[in-house]
């Protein structure tokens, strides 16, 4: 019986082990508690690049491209193959409309995104809904779907995340909540979703609270808020969790170097839980300084990451748990 546990016990620690292998990230130089740059080049590479998700099993990623001005937004992919990452791809259910914001089901089998196309062929949309896309058997999508109703409503429905047991945690306009932007959290039942309810007071406030990341588990949401008296800037991110009896917390402000002055936000948690990664438009130092540059150095600085458009950054979270 003894032989059996540790034989079980080592067959856990080796799945672990390769569960972690697959997550490469694209960059052997893993961040610390300080945000970097994620891929730069590859990922941040001075294109307006925001929001990040990966699968849980590692071997697909997602982010989107966005014109500053919103003119057009593009989610974008890279798969893992053989133990190589493809370049940037335009998934495959995006590149006609505005799409942004995917984001994967805990079971890596469904990508939730938030998109203004139309509903039926030759109609025009002026808001965006939150969709969903099946993964298949092969590995190719299907035909994304809104998801109705009772979710989606005329005003805006942004940036989607998805709990174990199904419940969705999504912003929207101020039709539910306190502010001008809120949180919403729809429940899922064996008859579907039930309809969107803000997140009390200790989290929603009269300011603006948007971008949401919701554990998988449950247990902690963090999320951008605008407007409070901690605010550094044009947005920062805050971190509420649960008490032993499933209540929400007040938020808790995180500190700099996780905030700066300018806007972060797209929080996004590794299905490991060991790396934060969020958008912000950082500048790189270079621009900053007073030395004199010539053309070629000013030319490179503004094409690339930290030019003044949104990067991705990541960091370790471990921290913050």
């Amino acid at each position: 019986m003894l032989n059996r546990i540790l034989l079980i016990c080592v067959v856990s620690i080796l799945s672990l082990l390769k569960a972690d292998a697959q997550i490469t990230y694209l960059d052997n130089s893993l961040p610390t508690d300080t945000p970097r740059l994620f891929a730069p080049g590859i990922v941040s590479d001075g294109l307006n690049n925001r929001d990040f998700t990966i699968s849980p099993s590692g071997n697909e990623l997602f982010f989107t491209l966005q014109q500053p001005r919103f003119i057009s937004s593009t989610i974008l992919y890279m798969r893992k193959e053989n133990g190589k990452w493809s370049n940037p791809m335009v998934a495959p259910f995006s590149g006609k409309y505005r799409d942004l914001e995917a984001a994967f089901s805990p079971d890596g089998n469904t990508v939730y995104f938030s998109s203004d196309r139309p509903l039926k062929a030759g109609e025009t949309k002026k808001d965006f809904d939150i969709w969903k896309v099946k993964r298949l058997a092969d590995g190719k999508y299907a035909e994304p779907e809104n998801l109705g109703s009772t979710v989606n409503s005329a005003k805006d429905e942004f940036f989607p995340s998805v709990t174990k047991t199904g419940d969705l945690y999504f912003t929207v306009q101020a039709a539910y909540g306190k502010g001008s932007e809120d949180i919403v959290e729809c429940k899922l039942t064996d008859k579907g979703y039930l309809a969107p309810v803000s997140l009390p007071e200790d989290i929603n406030t009269k300011f603006d609270e948007f971008n949401a990341f919701i554990d998988p588990d449950g247990q902690f949401i963090i999320f951008t808020s605008y407007g409070r008296a901690d605010d550094m800037g044009r947005g920062d991110l805050y971190i509420a969790r649960k008490d032993a009896a499933g209540k929400w917390l007040p938020a808790k402000h995180l500190p700099a170097p996780y905030n700066s002055p300018l806007l972060d936000y797209c929080p996004y948690v590794t299905p490991d839980k060991k790396y934060l990664f969020f958008t912000s438009p950082r500048i790189n130092t270079a621009l900053q300084n007073i030395q004199q540059k010539d053309y070629g150095q000013i030319t490179s600085l503004l094409n690339g990451p930290g030019n003044g458009a949104d990067d991705i950054y990541w960091v370790k979270f471990t921290e913050l748990k």
